[in-house]
């Protein structure tokens, strides 16, 4: 498994509580990435020879400033190429932009901001365009994330409903208990695959403040703080996984009926049907399926699982 890009998350804390986040993230979650923890990360990403891209993420990583600016430094200073998501929050006036995004001027490669109705405001909007004008004049490239509504997404014959920039919500962490009475469901027999993850050579992993190693949120192969990267990817065996296996060979569906979950009438989309099915799993295969954060729950344990 080659793996191209690690995705940071810096913090499950954010200024928001959009109720499309399938990271559960709010003002009230407090795991966070030390700074040393940052540095293991970056060093065996080197040490794994084939990463290139780090995005920094969260939550909302701008909440971590000094954290955020010091990291982006150190991993430009080994090679990465670096990239950004944020709600722009920070982005108050263009000359505030400004001041937040200059000490990454050179470094940051993409900057990508989260911009739509789940957001909240206008005001937010704002915020958005002055984050976007200031990154212009510095020169770091950035574009904006807008997920449309659910009712423009959901629907069998959803491809071409979407406007230019937008991407469809995916029914799964927080999306999935506030957003799924808004579409019409569909039996559960109909997900026969992923549309979203290459669970078998993923390209790029997430990694969490505790040191969750995920090939998609909340389906973990391993802890790179209790053993290494290299180790982990070396071990990891997609088919023989218990929940990447039966998602590559059928899909949802096929989760479903390998562990012999109970079903309900009906799932908004593939996403909606994989995460009720790894809820239901989750003390049968708590390594597996893990951090707690991706479900909704606060860690328990010093690890912060």
């Amino acid at each position: 498994m080659q793996i191209s890009g690690l995705h940071l998350l810096l913090t499950y804390q954010c200024t928001l509580e959009c109720d499309h986040c399938f990271v559960f993230g709010s003002p009230g979650r407090r795991a966070s990435m030390t700074l040393t923890r940052v540095r293991d990360v970056l060093s065996q990403a080197k040490e794994l020879g084939t990463v290139r891209w780090i995005y920094f993420e969260g939550g909302e990583p701008f909440l971590f400033y000094a954290t955020l600016v010091t990291a982006v430094e150190e991993a430009a200073d080994l090679g990465f190429r670096i990239g950004l998501v944020s709600n722009a929050y920070w982005a108050t006036s263009r000359e505030d932009a400004l001041a937040f995004l200059g000490p990454l001027r050179g470094r940051v490669e993409s900057l990508e901001i989260s911009g739509d109705l789940y957001h909240g405001s206008e005001v937010l909007g704002v915020h958005v365009r002055n984050a976007v004008s200031a990154a212009s004049e510095i020169g770091i490239p950035a574009s904006v994330i807008t997920i449309a509504p659910p009712e423009a997404t959901a629907a069998p014959s959803a491809s071409g409903q979407l406007s230019s920039g937008e991407s469809a919500v995916m029914f799964r962490g927080r999306a999935a208990t506030t957003l799924v009475d808004r579409v019409r469901r569909r039996p559960w027999q109909e997900f026969t695959a992923c549309p979203h993850e290459d669970l078998g050579d993923p390209g790029r992993l997430h990694v969490d403040p505790p040191g969750y190693v995920q090939v998609c949120q909340g389906i973990a192969i391993g802890n790179l703080f209790q053993e290494p990267l290299r180790a982990i990817l070396a071990r990891y065996e997609a088919k023989s996984h218990p929940i990447a296996g039966p998602l590559l060979a059928g899909g949802p569906a096929e989760l479903v009926r390998r562990h012999a979950v109970a079903t309900s009438d009906g799932y908004a989309d593939a996403c909606h049907l994989c995460y009720e099915a790894r809820l239901a799993l989750r003390e049968r295969f708590p390594d597996e399926l893990a951090p707690a954060h991706a479900y909704g729950a606060e860690a328990v344990d010093p690890r912060l699982s």
